[in-house]
Formats: C-alpha cells, sequence, structure tokens
C-alpha cells in the first residue's frame, strides 16, 4: 500500500504544480487555500521550492531557489538580496541577525524565509528575470546538484561542467522524473581534493582513470588493460547519505564511465530508482536503503539490462587518497573548504569568505554582489560548507578587496571556529528540531574565540551543529558534531545537544562517535572547551583534530569532554519554540514527533 504522501501527490505533482500555486496567490494567498487541503497543497508546494513554516507562522513561506553546482552569475546575488530586503520580513525581527536576510544551504543553495504567498509571483517574476528559479528545489524529487564550486575556474583532473550542465537541463527539468518516492542528490566532481563530497550523496561521480580499449564505440568494448588506452572519466557511486542517525558513505558501483556516457548512467539509476523505490515505507525509502536492499550487483545488471545501451566498464583507479576537503588531514596536505585566496587555472584568483552560519542579511548579500561586480566578473560560487566565493579576481584587485570593510565580518582569514562552523535552521522554521540552532551557534562562536586557545598550526575545527537527527547540518561528518535534544536540569526541560567526534570524508569517509549526550545547551560550550584543551595538550605535533580522536581511546574522549556551566550565555534554554517568533502555543517536544520538517535547511 502507498504511503500517505504518495496519495497527496497523485494528480498532481511536478511542473502543473505552479499554476495552482499562482492561482492562490491571486486569490488571497494563503486564505485561499481550503483548510483540509493544506497538507495535500503544501505536500505538492515543495516541488517548486516553497515550504509553509512551521505551527504558529500559518500564512508563511520559505523558498528554496536551485543553482546547480552553486554557481550565481552576475547579477543573481543582488538580485537574491534585493528580494530578500523587500519580501523575506516576518513579523518581529531575530534578535541575533535582524529581519531580511537570506540562508546558504549545504547543497551550494540559498533560501528566503517569511515569505508571503500572495507576493509569489512577484517574487518568482524578479528572480527569473536575473535567472534564478525555484523548480525541484524541494520535496519528493532531484534536489540542487552539487560540484566543486570552482569548476571551469580551479584546476580539474576532469571537466565536471558540462555533465553537471546536461543534469540540471535534461535530467532535473524532466517533468515525467519529477515525483521520486524521496528526494534525491546528485553530485559530480572533476577535481581530485573531493569537494563535491560524492560519498554523502544518492548517485555521485567521482574523477577517476581507467586504462581500456576505445575500440569498440561510445562504451568501448573490453576491460582489458592488455593495448589499452588510459582514458580520463569517472567512477560511480551510489546510496550515500546522512539523518536518523543511520549515516551511510556511498558504496562503489564498480563501473567507470568516460565523461561523454556519465549522463546515462545518472539518468539511468534516477530511472531505476524513480521506477523500483519503495513508495509504502518513508523512513525506508531513501536510495541508501535502496541500495543495500538490491545489492551492488542486482543495481549493476539492471542498469544495464533496462537503462544504459552500452557496455559499462568495471570502476577504474580513483584519487580518494588525495581526498582532501573535510577530511581531517593537516592545512599542508591541501585544500580542506574554499575560504581564503586561492588560484584560478587562468591566472587569476578566488576569494572565499567565511559566513559562519551560513547567514546574510539582506543589505550584506547586495554589497558582496557590488564587490563581485567591482573585483571579479561578478559571478559568485557558493560552496558545501555554506560560504559565498568571489571569483576572477585580477592580481592588482587582490589586496583592494581584501581591504574592503565588510570583509571584517564575512573574512577570507577567520578563526578556525569561525572557518569550521555549519548549522541548520533548528526551532527557528523547523517543525521537527529540538533546539535553537543558528543563533546559539553564532553566540558559541564568539565564546569559543575569546575563550579556546588552539594550537598556532590548527587552522580549523570543523563544528557542524543539526537540530535534530535528520541531520540537515551535517554534524555526523565534523570533527565536533552536535546534534539537538531535550535533557531534564533542575527539574525542567531544556535544550541540550548530544556531542560526537571523528567524523569526517575524504578517502575513508567515517561518522562522529557519541561521546555526550543530552548535555544541556549552557553546559555544552564548557564541554567542547573542555575537549579542545585536552586536544591542544595531548596530541602530537601536527596532529589534526579527526587524527587525534582517532588515536584516543574513547573512555578518554568521554572524560575529556566533560560538561561544565561557564559564563556563556544560553537564552531560550527553556524553550526556543517560544522565544521571540510568534509560534503556535504547544507543550515544549520532548522529541521529533514529524516525518519532515515544514521547512528543514537540508536540500
Amino acid at each position: 500500500m502507498a504511503h500517505k504522501k504518495e496519495e497527496l501527490k497523485e494528480g498532481c505533482y511536478g511542473d502543473e504544480v505552479r499554476e495552482h500555486i499562482l492561482e492562490f496567490a491571486d486569490n488571497g494567498g494563503y486564505e485561499a487555500i481550503p483548510e483540509d487541503e493544506h497538507e495535500k497543497w503544501f505536500t505538492r508546494f515543495k516541488f517548486w521550492g516553497l515550504f509553509h513554516q512551521r505551527s504558529g507562522q500559518e500564512s508563511y513561506f520559505m523558498m528554496r531557489l536551485t543553482n546547480a553546482s552553486g554557481i550565481l552569475e552576475p547579477d543573481q546575488l543582488r538580485t537574491i538580496g534585493e528580494v530578500a530586503r523587500e519580501y523575506a520580513k516576518g513579523p518581529v525581527e531575530n534578535p541575533e541577525f535582524g529581519n531580511g536576510w537570506i540562508d546558504l544551504t549545504t547543497r551550494q543553495s540559498v533560501q528566503l524565509h517569511w515569505l508571503k504567498l500572495e507576493d509569489v509571483p512577484e517574487i518568482w517574476e524578479k528572480l527569473e528575470a536575473a535567472g534564478v528559479h525555484s523548480r525541484s528545489a524541494g520535496g519528493d524529487t532531484m534536489r540542487n546538484i552539487s560540484g566543486c564550486p570552482l569548476h571551469g575556474k580551479a584546476e580539474e583532473f576532469v571537466e565536471a561542467g558540462p555533465l553537471l550542465e546536461r543534469f540540471e537541463e535534461d535530467l532535473r527539468k524532466d517533468d515525467a522524473l519529477a515525483n521520486m518516492p524521496r528526494k534525491f542528490n546528485i553530485s559530480a566532481s572533476g577535481c581530485t581534493v573531493g569537494c563535491a563530497q560524492d560519498s554523502l550523496n544518492d548517485i555521485g561521480f567521482e574523477p577517476a582513470t581507467k586504462e581500456i580499449d576505445v575500440s569498440g564505440g561510445a562504451g568501448g568494448s573490453s576491460d582489458s588493460s592488455d593495448g589499452g588506452e588510459e582514458v580520463r572519466g569517472f567512477n560511480v557511486c551510489i546510496g550515500g547519505g546522512l539523518g536518523g542517525r543511520q549515516p551511510r558513505a556511498a558504496t562503489p558501483l564498480d563501473v567507470f564511465v568516460r565523461p561523454e556516457n556519465a549522463y546515462e548512467v545518472g539518468r539511468g539509476f534516477v530511472e531505476l530508482y524513480h521506477d523500483y523505490g519503495n513508495r509504502q515505507n518513508r523512513s525506508k525509502n531513501r536510495a541508501r536503503f535502496f541500495a543495500e536492499d538490491w545489492g551492488m550487483e542486482k543495481i549493476r545488471e539492471t542498469l544495464q539490462e533496462e537503462y544504459v545501451d552500452f557496455e559499462m566498464h568495471t570502476e577504474g583507479e580513483d584519487f580518494r587518497e588525495e581526498y582532501t576537503y573535510n577530511a581531517g588531514r593537516p592545512v599542508e596536505a591541501g585544500q580542506h573548504d574554499h575560504v581564503g585566496v586561492g588560484d584560478q587555472k587562468d591566472g587569476q584568483n578566488y576569494v572565499g569568505l567565511s559566513v559562519p552560519v551560513g547567514r546574510l542579511p539582506a543589505e550584506d548579500a547586495i554589497e558582496l554582489a557590488d564587490l563581485a561586480d567591482e573585483y571579479g566578473s561578478g559571478e559568485v560560487r557558493l560552496t558545501r560548507r555554506q560560504n559565498p566565493v568571489i571569483v576572477d579576481v585580477a592580481d592588482e584587485d587582490l589586496e583592494g578587496l581584501l581591504a574592503e570593510p565588510i570583509l571584517e565580518e564575512y573574512p577570507a582569514e577567520p578563526s578556525p571556529f569561525e572557518r569550521g562552523a555549519m548549522a541548520c535552521t533548528g526551532t527557528e522554521f523547523c517543525s521537527i528540531a529540538l533546539t535553537e540552532t543558528k543563533g546559539r551557534m553564532a553566540r558559541m562562536l564568539r565564546w569559543f574565540n575569546k575563550n579556546v586557545e588552539l594550537p598556532d598550526d590548527v587552522g580549523k575545527i570543523k563544528m557542524h551543529y543539526s537540530g535534530c537527527t535528520a541531520d540537515c547540518g551535517q554534524a555526523m561528518t565534523a570533527d565536533i558534531g552536535l546534534q539537538g535534544m531535550r535533557a531534564r536540569k533542575n527539574g525542567e526541560m531544556v535544550e541540550a545537544f548530544d556531542i560526537g567526534v571523528g567524523g569526517g570524508v575524504g578517502e575513508d569517509p567515517s561518522f562522529i562517535d557519541w561521546v555526550q549526550q543530552r548535555v544541556p545547551a549552557d553546559e555544552a560550550p564548557g564541554a567542547i572547551r573542555n575537549l579542545l584543551e585536552a586536544y591542544a595538550a595531548h596530541r602530537e605535533d601536527g596532529q589534526t583534530f579527526r587524527q587525534w580522536v582517532e588515536a584516543t581511546a574513547e573512555e578518554q574522549l568521554v572524560e575529556f569532554c566533560e560538561p561544565e556551566e561557564t559564563d556563556f550565555e544560553a537564552p531560550y534554554m527553556a524553550d526556543a519554540k517560544q522565544s521571540w517568533y510568534p509560534f503556535a502555543e504547544s507543550e515544549s517536544a520532548a522529541a521529533a514527533t514529524g516525518e519532515e520538517s515544514a521547512a528543514p535547511s537540508d536540500d
């Protein structure tokens, strides 16, 4: 029997939903939607990136935008900022961030909050005039495609841009594939640092090389290396993902594809999952569970027999041993994020800025767009770590850009804590989150900067904060991962964290081990400080945090991470859901109760 969500999508999903959104908008907005049809229409709206915000925020919507592999062409960031300034304003200000801002996401896209349905037609008109859209940005469909944000700019082993573009234009825009069993994430990278984090996606294409006989046409006729030619292309991995405390690193499919054949294999797996994926149990129907259920051999054989019309090769030699992006390796080993000044292959420079929790006030977004015009080509790239990158900066313009006052707020050389921070939406908008996230993380970063001293050679501590076990903030892949919980303190239910250590991707993706659970929010900074002081005292020279965790016994880590009250001010301890925004009056939640947040940060 199909899940209820399938019934809600039946008869109207994909492109045709847009006309209904416009009709509701023209006839009074939120009030035009029959109350007994809210669940049905809100489920359908998500395909167009439109999410109704949580209870108590009735009539307000979040809009998620989509821009494959994080590319914002000239004027697009400015337009988004202008839309946020005019339309993305709530009834009261956020005490940390004010009113009218944009959120940068972990899939290289943008979210706008506090939108009114009746304003959506004008918002779309303004965004789409600049080439920005929200189609397929949410719901059970192919989400924003991730890739190296500097593809086409930085050195690549194999060019990924054409593949990413084709996935965007020919696959994601195919309305026949709009209604998937669940959300589906695609990535492709051509660089050898692993910055697309392909191992966390439902299907990922990683650069590889293989010696094959290319005389047999499109796919080649043989895997024999005898007399073969070394070819550059992609290895394919499937079934990666986080959430529900059931994370999976993507499994190699044992398939190598040349660049010109990669699209067909990617489309083939999307169609296979579309046709055979579980539509009954939503807690077990992500592609990672599908991959486990079927197994690589059956998936590969079905792809070959039903979806791919050339002979697929077995996997080639990958570059995972060289991956450094969020890999927990020393800074000198290679690039671990896109913050700072870097070289482009054309002799120009890129400048990556740190936006610690991914939130940009509208005026700051507009100012960054102006700087991109003044010092670069106007193009801005977004990373998987919620940061913007200004590209095409000439050598003679670097000094001027780096001296701009706004870079004091969003520096190219941030502190180790700011550089490694990420945070999901939290209770501010998410119906299943258990804690406030972005404001609290911002406060914690300031506190760590003042109260924790790290060795000089430690350039980053990757600290990721998720408001619940859905892990939209990717806590499972952090040096220090925080997940929102509830705990009882002094007889009162308060916001709390589970604290884990030792996560990261790279050659051997690993997920955090939990060392403390249900730590009250006012004691968590002290616990983390104690842990970091132990790291500074006991590490070997040059040892990164992840390396130190791997070399340290679990019982010692638990002991080091001792919760402690400090002078850290932790507002909203009792219930951030009642803190400053007009939430519905209800009892504090002790656990996530919904299947999916109303407006999640993970896309």
